[in-house]
Formats: C-alpha cells, structure tokens, sequence
C-alpha cells in the first residue's frame, strides 16, 4: 500500500464527507493504493455515524477508531499510527483547513526527496492576530530548544512520514507538537519542510484555545529534558546538587572564619547564627544534598527501567 492517511478528528461531522470525496479524487487522479483512518475522539455529534456511512460506501479505504471519550489529538495519532499500513504515512486534520492536493507532493518527497519526514508550513494562514504571534514565539522557541533549525511550523496537522518512524516513536500526552523532535531523538534525522495551502475554516470551530501555548511550553521543557537527562538524571540533578553544596560549604566556612580572624584580633563579632550568610549557606547545602539524592534515585529508577538498552537499529548485516 503507497499511503495511510490518519486523521483525527472532534466533532466534525459536517466536513468529512466534503474531505473524504477530496482525498478519492486526489488519490485516483494519481493513481495511489492508499487506505483513510479516521480516528473518532469522542465526538459528540455524529461524526462516528458518517465515518460509518464512508465504511459502507468504501469498506476497503475507510477504517475507523472510536474513543468512548475524548482523550486528545496526540492519543488518536498514537491509534491511528499502530493501525497504519502505508509506506508513507500522511496525518492531517478533519477541519477542511489541511488541503489533500498537498499529499502528491509530500508523498514524492518522501519516497523521492530522501527524507524520513516532511512537516508543512502554513506560511500564509487565515487565523487571527491572537493566534498568529504566540504560534511565532512557539515555533522559535521549539527550534531553539529541539535544534531543528529548518522547521517553521511544528504544529502543523499537516505532515508525511515514511513507515519506519511512526512505527518507532511514541506520541503521547499532548506530544503531537514535537513529533518531528521525537523523530529526531529517535534517530531520524532527515526532516524537510514544504510551504502548504492554508484554508479557512468552512464548518464549526477552532478546539484549541490559549492555555495550548502554556502547555506547549511545558511539554517542550519536558521532552528536552527527558532526551538530554532521561536514561542520565545524575548528570544534571548531581552537578546541580554538587555545585550547590559546595558553594554553600564554601559560604559556612567564610562566615566561620571571619569570625575567629575577628576573636583572634580582639575585634567586636558577632555570633555565627547571628549571620543571614550562615542560614543561606547552609540552605544552599541541605538543597544540594536533596538534588544529589534525587538523581541518585533517577538513575536508580533508569538502571531498572525495561527500556534502559532499548536503541533504534536501522540494519544489521
């Protein structure tokens, strides 16, 4: 089979037959063995009844997933991705806003152009001020952190994949974001990009809102550190902890003997506990003995962890 298409969806019942005839003739037109999964999640509409009548008009290209409630955007790729039996795989949204007449081309530059995966770029986008300029700051701030200079927008619904690393990255929690940083941690490192139509929304509205950003950011904190530290936590809560501790024993001892140089001087002092540079070193100390515990139990966790020796081999002869 040349090409999967996953796509989740929310509550759009209006718009998928529209997207689903798109896709067939954008498929027959190029002459595509391919396969449409659309993953229900937890709609509250009638959405999984039109999926059902697109099963009935298309048994073998129609296949359908259905959440009993809704779990997010990044479980349904995980779904739709287990179920996924194209050489490249193409995930979209159900909005009418991602444009099927991008697919050809993706597809060539997955199967043609070499790459592993290829994100769209909405360069023009029909979205309001309020959206457009935290998706900027977004988008820089995760290719500063992720190192993936040449993507412009990593949110995008949008993408192409070739086989191998769907099978082989896990998206979870609202992860879908940084899948092209996942790929990339996982070894997959050729990562285009392509400028794709933006369309406006035809029916319904937008699911996501604001608190998105915030949680992006928390995400992308999270998946930095998990691939920089995961399998190594003591590299980074013990260097924390050390440096700690021994800044604040260096600050004990100052206080300390500046005090004896002062009795030995005959000079007025002032008790040791009198010192807020005593109390702040000493906080300093018990800080860095706690963050040295805790990357001590982290690589106790990692040592024992089922997946510690688990590494993506690309072949072996």
């Amino acid at each position: 089979m040349d090409i999967s298409i996953v796509i989740p969806l929310y509550n759009e019942e209006e718009s998928l037959p529209e997207l689903f005839a798109w896709i067939e003739r954008v498929m027959k037109a190029h002459g595509f063995s391919y396969e449409v999964i659309f993953v229900n999640d937890g709609s509250t509409d009638h959405s999984w009844q039109v999926i059902e009548q697109l099963q009935g008009q298309a048994p073998d290209i129609v296949k359908g997933i259905k959440f009993r409630r809704n779990y997010g955007k990044s479980p349904a790729l995980f779904c739709g991705f287990e179920r996924a039996q194209g050489e490249v795989v193409i995930t979209m949204d159900a909005d009418l806003q991602d444009s099927p007449d991008e697919i050809p081309a993706l597809y060539r530059m997955i199967t043609e152009g070499g790459y592993d995966l290829v994100s769209g770029w909405k360069k023009k986008r029909y979205d309001p001020l309020s959206k457009t300029l935290p998706t900027k700051l977004f988008n820089a701030t995760a290719r500063r952190v992720s190192g993936i200079r040449n993507l412009h927008d990593f949110n995008c619904g949008l993408k192409a994949y070739r086989k191998e690393v769907i099978k082989n990255i896990e998206v979870y929690g609202e992860m879908h974001r940084y899948i092209p940083y996942l790929a990339k941690n996982a070894g997959f490192t050729r990562i285009g990009e392509k400028v794709v139509h933006h369309q406006a929304r035809k029916y319904g509205k937008t699911k996501f809102g604001l608190n998105r950003f915030v949680n992006g950011y928390l995400d992308l904190i999270t998946l930095w550190f998990l691939s920089t530290f995961g399998v190594k936590p003591m590299h980074f809560f013990g260097l924390l902890g050390s440096l700690m501790f021994v800044l604040g024993f260096i600050a004990v001892v100052i206080v300390g003997v500046s005090k004896l140089y002062y009795m030995y001087n005959d000079l007025p002092y002032r008790l040791v506990t009198e010192s807020p540079y005593f109390y702040l070193a000493l906080t300093a100390m018990i800080i860095g003995t706690q963050l040295f515990l805790a990357g001590f139990l982290g690589e106790l966790i990692s040592r024992n962890s089922a997946e510690r020796n688990k590494y993506q081999i690309e072949k072996i002869i």
